[in-house]
């Protein structure tokens, strides 16, 4: 069992501490649970029941939290706290919280009563939205009495509520309670196996959401208290509360810990298989990093797939988005051997795919896909031949080429917001005033920070990528091929517009509607990164050079160079300037693995290289437990900020790590532009 996550008194005693250390649990649905170390409300999305009552979508706050009284030896010992609007903390619980560890995923909380200890559980039933909460006695004969207020809520997990005399429906169901929050709404159950269950209907006001006032967001809500559950535990005789919107959930608490458990079990079991002799040797981070991986694979039902699966993009905000997911895939699913997985997502993607585009995002409510994306598309085809190289299937290869050839087809011809291919260089340009077309896509009303129109220099590197890895597959499939290569002969050729003799470095974007951008940004490392790059190995290791001086952190790479005049190095505030430095200065994890792919290509020196790696496996310990935070300040200490969890960065992480402890020395550093699969 991963205890990589363990903190005693010295976190657990420390509100300051405890309060901005986050855990997090999932369903596979897109339903999550989440909240602090201390046990007390920080964010809107904190709650032990966020369901997804649309998967991956339609993710709405039911049960936001469990307040635990316990009794032993005529003393009561709250244990739970809570912050209030006036700023005061009332009860003080977590004074009682001797340990906090993660058992794999689960957060284990160990309270210290007098000569007992009292552990509780958090786990969510896969595909099911379903949270278990087990309370166990670990030390001492008890019995120990436990009074536990249910606190809830029916609302969209980015909103918030006043009670303001909503009166919702609670009745009494054999081992708990029903609650119906009004007409029409899904009905969702608390139940005990040994307790029993009191009703109640009284309004909590002015919990404080401290995390959401930094956030320049409405910083407090109500929440109401629907019932008690009251009960004992003694040695033995754990005591476990269900929280479902499923009728039929089970309250046997210890059948579902035990499938739990399998579950984790099996993706362990899955890198083994993938990875003998590395999976051996992995330090324990990595077990912990492969947990956090399973927590974004989230089903994607559709009428012509109802076993279709995407990639939430991050907790908890964030949906699931075309660009993240294939940046995403190969270290989610392929590193950690979960093939099938892939093959899935490539699927459900390819039944989305129109004008020969792959889908930006899928919006939190309705089914329409947006596909105001650029860069999307290519990463698809780039996961398509990281897949191929993995698992050598020529069958899904064959699947989709179809639709392959007609990305590249509706590219050449031209598709939305003015994507088309030069023929004069061989080019892609794309942009269209008020869209963001690239993964730099921040936009505040109508002003998009980074427009970046013409010809960016990533997405021309995935363009010249993506033709080289379509020559490769047709050959596969036994299609014409020299039509593509042909193709990435003359992007290659154009390519070279990109280097400036005078920064020593690629251009940003080519014939923007300003002339050329010579910002210095991290979107070329992709040049050198991606498997097919149109530039010689001195050009890649002078582009690998530049980003190390200017761009790299501890954390990943800045959005933009400290010494640009745009240059914002806090990603802090409301959301407008929060938007507004999320592009100009902010460093992004996920870069983090490119950065160390082009290190290793040019350098060859994977010890070296790995030594970039060794503060983001150190920030599994912080923030988000057990996972990686979405961006950080540009400036030291370069703080944690944006999602506690992060789909490509952890994907990142582990993808990088593998290609590290994998690379034979004496393989030489490949020079060719001719090979990309």
């Amino acid at each position: 069992m991963s205890l990589l996550i363990d903190f005693g008194r010295d976190v657990c005693g420390n509100l300051n501490q405890a309060e901005i250390c986050e855990w997090l649990v999932t369903n596979g649905l897109g339903g999550y649970a989440s909240g602090t170390v201390a046990g007390l409300l920080t964010r809107r999305y904190h709650g032990l029941l966020v369901a997804a009552l649309n998967p991956p979508v339609g993710r709405t706050l039911l049960v936001a939290k469990l307040d635990e009284t316990a009794e032993h030896g005529g003393r009561q010992y709250p244990l739970f706290t809570n912050r209030w609007h006036d700023g005061s903390v009332n009860p003080d619980g977590y004074r009682y919280l001797e340990r906090f560890r993660l058992e794999d995923s689960l957060p284990v909380w160990t309270y210290a009563l007098a000569d007992e200890l009292l552990e509780k559980r958090v786990w969510m039933e896969q595909g099911a939205n379903t949270t278990y909460v087990c309370y166990e006695l670990t030390r001492g004969s008890g019995p120990v009495a436990l009074r536990i207020k249910t606190l809830v809520n029916y609302r969209d997990h980015h909103g918030s509520t006043r009670g303001n005399g909503w009166q919702m429906r609670v009745t009494a169901e054999d081992r708990g309670l029903t609650v119906a929050a009004y007409d029409g709404a899904v009905p969702f159950h608390l139940r005990s196996d040994r307790g029993r269950c009191e009703r109640a209907h009284d309004w909590h006001w002015g919990f404080d959401l401290a995390a959401e006032r930094a956030r320049g967001l409405e910083d407090h809500e109500d929440h109401l208290h629907v019932g008690t559950i009251q009960g004992t535990v003694e040695q033995g005789k754990p005591l476990t509360i269900v929280l479902t919107t499923d009728p039929g959930a089970s309250v046997d608490g210890a059948k579902a810990l035990e499938r739990r458990t399998r579950h984790q079990r099996a993706l362990l079991g899955a890198f083994a298989k993938a990875h003998p002799v590395v999976s051996k040797q992995a330090p324990a981070w990595v077990e912990q990093t492969i947990f956090a991986a399973e927590q974004f694979i989230v089903a994607r039902p559709s009428p012509a797939d109802s076993d279709g699966r995407s990639v939430v993009a991050g907790y908890h905000w964030f949906v699931d988005w075309g660009r993240d997911t294939m940046i995403a895939l190969p270290g989610l699913t392929l590193t950690t051997g979960r093939p099938a997985i892939a093959s899935l997502i490539l699927k459900t993607y390819a039944t989305f795919v129109d004008r020969g585009m792959v889908p930006n995002r899928f919006p939190d409510a309705g089914v329409i896909p947006e596909y105001n994306t650029v860069d999307a598309t290519l990463w698809y085809v780039e996961a398509i031949r990281a897949y191929h190289a993995t698992t050598g299937d020529d069958r899904l290869v064959r699947e989709l080429f179809p639709v392959l050839a007609e990305i590249v087809d509706w590219h050449r011809r031209g598709t939305r917001y003015g994507i088309h291919l030069d023929h004069a260089d061989g080019l892609l340009w794309a942009g269209e005033e008020g869209v963001q077309l690239t993964w730099m896509d921040a936009k505040v009303g109508g002003w998009v920070v980074t427009p970046r129109i013409g010809k960016p220099v990533e997405v021309n590197a995935l363009w010249y990528n993506a033709l080289r890895t379509m020559a490769a597959l047709a050959r596969i499939v036994k299609k014409p091929a020299d039509e593509y290569a042909e193709l990435a002969d003359r992007a290659e050729a154009g390519f070279a517009r990109f280097w400036n003799d005078a920064l020593g470095c690629c251009y940003d974007v080519l014939d923007g509607p300003d002339g050329d951008d010579p910002s210095l940004r991290p979107n070329q490392i992709f040049a050198v990164s991606l498997p097919a790059s149109p530039l010689e190995l001195n050009r890649q290791r002078a582009i690998v050079d530049v980003c190390a001086r200017h761009l790299l952190t501890s954390h990943g790479l800045r959005s933009l160079a400290p010494d640009h005049p745009a240059y914002v190095g806090q990603y802090a505030g409301d959301q407008r300037s929060r938007d507004a430095a999320y592009h100009q200065g902010t460093v992004w994890g996920w870069l983090l693995g490119p950065f160390v792919t082009a290190h290793l290509k040019v350098y060859r020196d994977p010890v070296r290289a790995r030594s970039f790696l060794d503060p983001m496996i150190r920030h599994l310990q912080s923030n988000g437990l057990g996972t990686l935070s979405e961006v950080f300040d540009g400036d030291p200490p370069f703080t944690p900020r944006g999602c506690i969890a992060q789909a490509w960065n952890v994907a990142e992480l582990l993808r990088t790590w593998m290609t590290l402890v994998t690379y034979k020395k004496e393989k030489p550093a490949s020079t060719s532009k001719r090979k990309g699969c």
